[in-house]
């Protein structure tokens, strides 16, 4: 059996404004195991990229633990945190906004190598395999975010994102900015790299067609509660719950 390479134990996340509180992620628990995709589904407002930021510290964690490899990374600062965090990357919705527009793709991709002190000609190097494992042609390094399409431009965050050379892709609806059949592409693309480089994944998703063509675990959410979980079997196949039988009925 694999092992488990993420906990996340009773999650909470809490916004305050003046005298009101608000609840957007509320004792969420799961795992992951290496080389495993869990797919988080929920409506908008579910508490699905909130999750999503914790786990990567672009939002505080109001109560509960992160467990990256055994290891207790919930108030993790400074050095120690970005050493950790080369392990987990994430992919964002808009591919076009997570890069400067000022610079190329490949500066873009190149910048954690660089800050590990790679040379400029090893970086270039492994900028030009990352994006040819990625699906582009090497000369897309010297591209700006605006001279390629938004698949083209995903595929760039991703190979920027294996930069790292992370155990963990956490792909918060990285494929619902795009259309039907580039979609498609990336899926494809996402599924060769867990299955050729043992990746495990976390899918942030609306799509619950793409959660059945991509994940082996499924986490429901409503209104930052677990609502269930389990394997797509359990989940998509035959739910106990009537809100996922109704986010089911939606879209299938």
């Amino acid at each position: 059996m694999a092992d488990t390479i993420l906990k996340a134990e009773h999650l909470t996340k809490k916004f305050i404004s003046g005298k009101k509180t608000l609840t957007a992620v509320d004792d969420v628990s799961f795992e992951l195991k290496q080389g495993e995709c869990l797919g988080i589904v929920g409506e908008s407002g579910s508490g699905k990229s909130t999750i999503a930021k914790m786990l990567t510290h672009l939002e505080s964690i109001t109560d509960g633990k992160v467990i990256l490899k055994g290891k207790d990374i919930t108030n993790i600062k400074g050095k120690e945190l970005r050493e950790i965090y080369k392990d987990i990357q994430m992919v964002f919705q808009m591919p076009m906004e997570s890069f400067d527009p000022r610079c190329t793709l490949g500066d873009g991709i190149g910048e954690s190598l660089r800050n590990m002190g790679i040379s400029c000609t090893e970086t270039r190097r492994k900028v030009e395999e990352l994006l040819e494992r990625c699906g582009l042609e090497k000369e897309y390094a010297d591209r700006y975010p605006h001279q390629v399409s938004g698949g083209q431009c995903q595929r760039a965050a991703i190979a920027r994102a294996l930069a790292a050379n992370p155990s963990i892709l956490i792909c918060d609806e990285a494929t619902s900015a795009l259309d039907v059949t580039v979609q498609k592409q990336i899926l494809e693309l996402l599924i060769e790299l867990k299955q050729k480089e043992n990746l495990s994944f976390i899918l942030i998703c609306h799509d619950l067609a793409l959660v059945q063509a991509f994940c082996d675990r499924v986490l429901v959410l409503y209104h930052g509660k677990t609502v269930e979980s389990g394997t797509l079997d359990e989940t998509i196949d035959h739910p106990k719950m009537d809100y996922t039988r109704k986010l089911i009925d939606s879209v299938l």
